[in-house]
């Protein structure tokens, strides 16, 4: 009988340490965090050429992305658009594992939508508008696995300078359209001098990037020039209020208005970072 009862307390201990395990894991200790709110200002030439809005929401075991851009300036006369994209996400071992990529837009008069489910690796794009082969050519599908999108992949990069103070990550990423591989490196702490187009200025860890387009590339457009792997530089930092390390600017490379710096303007607590799908 002595036996029996050090069982049943033994497995009442299992069963109380069961329970914890299974608390630790519920779906309130996986909710998202309050996100945070960053706006951005991008400049080109010396003249503003887009807006962003930013929302972070980065657990310890999930994650949550939505920026919301549009071109402003004579950038915005000659190529107006505005986009919206979205992510959420879980972490595997601090990388990031993309559950859905949701993103939306009208550029030049012309909606584009994208909705992506993942399954261990593999994306399955459910909704793509328009068509890939009416203006790309096709991504093939072995190319496509173990990829990430672009949100997830800054993700990654964020918890990395958070966990460890490096940058150093490579990752290929596919938006439903195309495919890039995109590497980063640790470039060093700088302290980023005060300018009216910020509000950020002091010590910032500086990670030095190059993208490469390896697929998906618009008809007519397969050619050593549009191979040519892009160069840029982001600096990130933790926000003094909220902790999160967030970019505070970033320098890059484009095939549109070439050169271009995005600088932080403001950082507030936000309520939702979910999109509208209508």
């Amino acid at each position: 009988m002595a036996m029996s009862q050090r069982n049943i307390s033994g497995m009442r201990v299992f069963a109380a340490v069961l329970l914890a395990s299974t608390l630790l894991v519920s779906p309130a200790a996986l909710a998202e965090p309050e996100p945070v709110r960053l706006n951005y200002d991008t400049y080109a030439a010396g003249i503003e050429v887009m807006q962003m809005t930013a929302y972070f929401a980065i657990g310890p075991w999930n994650y949550q992305i939505r920026i919301d851009y549009h071109t402003t300036g004579l950038v915005g006369l000659l190529y107006r658009g505005h986009q919206v994209n979205t992510v959420r996400g879980v972490w595997h071992d601090n990388l990031a594992a993309p559950v859905e990529f949701f993103g939306q837009g009208e550029w030049r008069g012309q909606r584009r939508r994208t909705l992506i489910d993942y399954d261990h690796g593999l994306p399955e794009v459910r909704d793509l508008e328009p068509p890939q082969q009416s203006e790309r050519e096709p991504v093939p599908r072995d190319l496509q696995a173990n990829t990430m999108d672009t949100l997830s992949a800054l993700a990654q990069l964020m918890r990395r300078v958070e966990r460890s103070r490096t940058c150093e990550t490579s990752v290929h990423t596919y938006d439903g359209r195309r495919l890039l591989e995109i590497a980063a490196r640790t470039g060093g702490m700088e302290s980023l001098e005060p300018t009216r187009r910020s509000t950020f200025s002091g010590p910032a860890l500086r990670c030095d990037f190059e993208g490469r387009e390896v697929a998906g590339f618009l008809l007519g457009d397969n050619d050593p020039e549009h191979r040519r792997p892009l160069h840029g530089s982001a600096w990130l930092a933790p926000l003094a209020h909220e902790g999160l390390v967030v970019p505070v600017r970033i320098a890059f490379q484009t095939r549109w208005f070439g050169p271009a710096t995005m600088y932080l303007t403001a950082a507030t607590l936000a309520h939702s970072a979910e999109p509208s799908r209508n």
